[in-house]
């Protein structure tokens, strides 16, 4: 199961697996040993690489039903994080570039069929940057800024993974 955590701004892509009744948790790709026990109804004893933390979980109201948004209070405070399903509102976001400017990124492995823009090119918000194949399906990526292209990071024909850098626009005083 892939989920995408999320604590403050930052962002990590998570795989739980289980197999013969061992559970794993890929980390940043670092494959991590994983036990969780509920010990009481929203508390829970998990050991994580042979370290033991309780952790008491609360649901959090969110108004997104495709984002789970949860309370943690462990032994050094109380934690907001929220997990989604990254195949849910992929589009929705679309790994776009921040409104005044940013890197747009991948939010789902692909190959990039087609770049439209050259690094130095001039953007307007909503202009097609370039297209990705994910899952047979061909994906515009629109810059959500008008700016100048900085940098292109991949090039036609690139593999990418989840959150690879694909282009960084600038955004430019008028």
């Amino acid at each position: 199961m892939k989920r995408t955590l999320t604590v403050g701004k930052e962002k990590v892509e998570l795989e739980f697996t289980r197999i013969n009744g061992v559970s794993t948790m890929v980390w940043n790709g670092e494959v991590v040993p994983l036990d969780i026990r509920e010990v009481e109804p929203r508390c829970y004893s998990v050991i994580i690489d042979g370290k033991t933390v309780d952790v008491s979980l609360d649901t959090v109201k969110n108004p997104d039903p495709d984002v789970h948004a949860f309370r943690a209070t462990l032994f050094d405070g109380t934690y907001d994080f929220q997990l989604q399903d990254p195949m849910k509102g992929l589009l929705a976001g679309a790994g776009g570039a921040a409104g005044s400017g940013g890197i747009l990124t991948a939010p789902m492995p692909g190959k990039v069929v087609k770049i439209l823009v050259a690094q130095g090119d001039r953007v307007e918000e909503g202009q097609t940057l370039l297209i990705l194949e994910a899952m047979k399906m061909q994906n515009d990526y629109k810059s959500t800024a008008s700016g100048r292209i900085k940098a292109l990071h991949v090039a036609e024909g690139a593999a990418v993974e989840t959150g690879a850098s694909l282009v960084t626009v600038e955004a430019v005083e008028e």
